[in-house]
């Protein structure tokens, strides 16, 4: 459970720990935000993750609350006050707080910064990635913008909450000429009949993500076959194995796409060993 929560300079409890009703985060989802794993105390792909924060603030035009050091600090200081082994730490900076107006706020408004640490169940994680999860498609809904990590995640959670109640774990996301373009909370990936690894190239229909740029790390390292395009949803049905990658779930293995069974409907030799290998690449910061 999270007990200590920092905002704006203060490391405050859990149930103390707020904002100002007219920030522009609440209000207009005029954010960003970063999740990164926790793994035996230390910050995976930190500096990956610092760097796509600064994109992502640099894309609308909010100033960062702090130097990359001072906010790893802040995120190692989370780790500790919350006694986190193993888990994520969340980040979000807003525009700030201003009277509500559609407009941009005039003058010098200082940017919102929450950051947060949080255990989760690894035990949990692991038997779903020996079990496999499933994946439901749906159209296409969200804004032109993807590559930026808003926290405009309403068609998300939308998604999720659709292919829950048909019995999934993941909703993909398909474009009007039929490609998956990425998870509602993932990056998508299948691997075609000849073994080829295949996943989206990165554009503004979806995020850059971490883990997938390590994961292709991993693939580089290895020399294995890996093509950056669209890939259809019949693709997708037809593929010896899937699988998701996200910095909470790594690389997940998915055994069912809407009503298919992928492969043999178990988790893909392949994708057991991406996921295994994942943190000899990934880079470890110091706690």
């Amino acid at each position: 459970m999270t007990r200590i929560v920092y905002v704006n300079g203060r490391y405050l409890p859990y149930g103390q720990a707020a904002v100002h009703v007219e920030d522009r985060g609440f209000q207009f989802a005029d954010s960003v935000y970063e999740v990164c794993e926790v793994k035996n105390g230390a910050l995976i792909d930190e500096e990956r993750h610092a760097t796509r924060l600064q994109r992502s603030l640099k894309e609308l035009g909010i100033p960062s609350p702090a130097t990359s050091w001072t906010i790893g600090h802040i995120m190692r200081q989370c780790i500790v006050r919350n006694r986190v082994r193993n888990g994520v730490v969340y980040l979000q900076v807003t525009r700030g707080e201003a009277p509500r107006d559609f407009a941009f706020p005039s003058g010098d408004v200082a940017p919102t910064f929450v950051c947060l640490a949080r255990s989760t169940n690894q035990s949990k994680t692991e038997a779903l990635a020996a079990a496999g999860i499933a994946v439901k498609t749906l159209p296409e809904l969200r804004w032109g913008r993807c590559d930026i990590k808003t926290v405009m995640l309403l068609p998300a959670c939308l998604a999720k909450e659709a292919a829950r109640a048909a019995g999934a774990r993941e909703a993909w996301f398909v474009d009007a000429e039929g490609f998956v373009t990425e998870g509602a909370s993932s990056n998508a990936w299948i691997v075609d009949a000849e073994g080829k690894l295949i996943t989206r190239t990165l554009g503004r229909e979806l995020l850059p993500g971490v883990t997938r740029a390590t994961l292709l790390d991993l693939i580089g390292r290895d020399h294995l076959a890996v093509e950056e395009r669209a890939f259809t949803v019949a693709e997708a049905h037809g593929a010896r194995e899937a699988f998701t990658t996200s910095a909470s779930a790594t690389v997940m293995p998915v055994v069912k796409i809407d009503d298919m069974l992928i492969g043999d409907g178990k988790p893909g030799a392949f994708t057991m060993r991406l996921r295994s290998s994942f943190h000899q690449v990934a880079k470890v910061s110091g706690r």
